[in-house]
């Protein structure tokens, strides 16, 4: 492959995959409120990166439990229910 046609192919690729992460966000300070009372209801002491992913749901890296496990949790859009938990 050329070097021009390995750069077109690279620039297709970042063009295309580009929109999959441009949903993505930081809460508000409201939902920052809401999703740190559920955590701590839940029993999580503390945690990473807080974010809503483009499938509509909070994804919260390194939350570490009061039981000394640390997850990488999703949290439901609206209820802030936990969805998913991954143990890391």
């Amino acid at each position: 492959m050329t070097r021009t046609a390995a750069m077109s192919a690279a620039f297709l690729l970042i063009a295309f995959t580009a929109p999959a992460f441009a949903d993505d966000r930081a809460p508000t300070a409201e939902e920052r409120a809401e999703i740190e009372a559920a955590l701590t209801a839940e029993g999580f002491a503390s945690w990473g990166e807080i974010e809503l992913d483009d499938s509509q749901v909070w994804d919260v890296d390194d939350a570490v439990h009061t039981d000394g496990k640390q997850y990488d949790l999703e949290l439901d859009m609206t209820t802030f229910a936990i969805t998913d938990r991954d143990e890391d």
